[in-house]
């Protein structure tokens, strides 16, 4: 039950196995695809080779269906936040998130004290032959991108090239992971198969590519400083979906919300780059962009309780259940009583002052790249208006943003998207 925070704008197609060419036997991990050759320009001055397939590798990888900050003082005021909500500190879950959150922001800090700008990529090393092959990896990431996440899509069509092209191989990766737990063979899938997934994600930050999709991404990922963290943490979701059903409280459901969907803008913000005026700690714009992740996420959670029930699962805090006077027979039943919908209320205020968080640190994003990340987190809150609009009723009506809507929004995030970064910015570095 992932979102991919920045970057679905659209609820994905559950039938995608067709888009990627995949076969179905993920179990197996057969190698599927004829050799791709390419190179990427290496990082820290080394260079990186790619592994160039063959028919008869082993099979340590899953053959998918289509899987494809601020400083320490203000963050600890919003962990008080997210406790006050929550009833309690979760400081286990936000120190291991915040943690993860303070080597990515260190990341593109030594970028920019190397004097590399985010709008400065260096041209591929590409040996003879290649560079055809890398465009059209990319062009493929383009096609399920704009197949797939429709209203995202043309707002990268704003960002610079090798930005959008980065972004959209994100998205494939993003999107193939998901597919694995969430896809039509989910049922399939087994821890064994997610560590073959963990080892081919390596594979691809090492710079030895296992298909077209998986070449765009390790070309990204030698482009910009992206750090593998994120995408592990993203796998480590996908376990918890197949081990874990129910979390007791909020702190769990945290760091679900963080693997499942905060790491996307981990993985974003080093592609999507801060204004080169902004004023904001790098710190508190990762802590902005895993705020959207988050709110995305609790908002598809609250959208899809019927769905989820109907499954067996409940991704709703079972102490807070508790407190309501409510519990999981309740939600089988699929009953809208006056405590559920003071529970509701409840929930969508949290999910609503995420998103409130995540809004502070839009605007410091590079200018190109602030219209699809608007459009995401107003197409994504107005969700939480159409659940009230239902009267809480999301056991059997799902709650959705209409077209004529979504049409209303674009323009609307469109002219966000030309605010500057504020001098006065509460992400301001002190």
């Amino acid at each position: 039950m992932m979102s991919v925070a920045l970057l679905w704008v659209i609820s994905p197609n559950s039938e995608v196995s067709n888009c990627f060419g995949f076969s179905d036997s993920v179990r197996e991990g057969n190698r599927f695809l004829e050799p791709f050759k390419s190179t990427a320009r290496p990082k820290m001055g080394r260079r990186k080779n790619w592994k160039y397939s063959s028919s008869n590798v082993d099979s340590r990888h899953p053959q998918t269906f289509g899987s494809g900050l601020e400083k320490p003082g203000k963050f600890a005021g919003f962990s008080s936040m997210v406790a006050k909500i929550a009833g309690e500190t979760a400081v286990s879950s936000e120190k291991k998130v915040y943690d993860v959150v303070l080597k990515q922001a260190a990341l593109v800090k030594k970028q920019l004290k190397d004097g590399e700008d985010f709008d400065d990529v260096k041209p591929d090393i590409v040996l003879p032959g290649t560079r055809s092959l890398l465009s059209e990896a990319y062009d493929r990431c383009a096609e399920v991108c704009a197949e797939y996440a429709k209203t995202f899509y043309l707002g990268t069509l704003l960002m610079t090239p090798e930005r959008r092209r980065a972004i959209w191989a994100i998205y494939v990766w993003c999107r193939r992971t998901d597919e694995l737990v969430d896809g039509p063979n989910a049922s399939h899938i087994t821890p064994a198969a997610l560590d073959r997934w963990g080892s081919r994600l390596e594979d691809i930050f090492r710079g030895r590519p296992f298909d077209m999709f998986d070449a765009a991404l390790s070309d990204t990922v030698a482009k910009f400083p992206v750090d593998i963290q994120p995408f592990k943490d993203m796998i480590e979701g996908m376990r918890m979906d197949l081990k874990k059903s129910r979390y007791k409280n909020f702190d769990e459901l945290y760091l679900y919300c963080y693997y499942v969907a905060g790491t996307v803008g981990l993985m974003s913000v080093p592609v999507m780059g801060i204004a080169p005026e902004s004023q904001a700690t790098t710190e508190s714009v990762y802590n902005a962009a895993l705020a959207l992740g988050i709110a995305n996420q609790l908002t598809n959670i609250l959208r899809d309780v019927g769905e989820d029930a109907r499954r067996g699962r409940v991704y709703l805090p079972q102490d807070e259940l508790a407190k309501a006077g409510l519990s999981d027979e309740d939600i089988f039943a699929g009953r809208v009583t006056d405590k559920w919908r003071s529970f509701m209320k409840n929930q969508i205020k949290r999910a609503r002052m995420f998103f409130d968080e995540a809004e502070k640190g839009v605007t410091e994003l590079s200018s190109a790249s602030r219209w699809p990340v608007w459009a995401s987190l107003l197409l994504y809150s107005q969700i939480l208006d159409e659940i009230e609009a239902n009267d809480y009723n999301n056991f059997t009506r799902r709650a959705y943003v209409s077209k004529p809507k979504k049409i209303v929004a674009l323009p609307i995030a469109y002219a966000k998207s030309l605010v500057p970064p504020s001098r006065t910015s509460s992400l301001a570095k002190a």
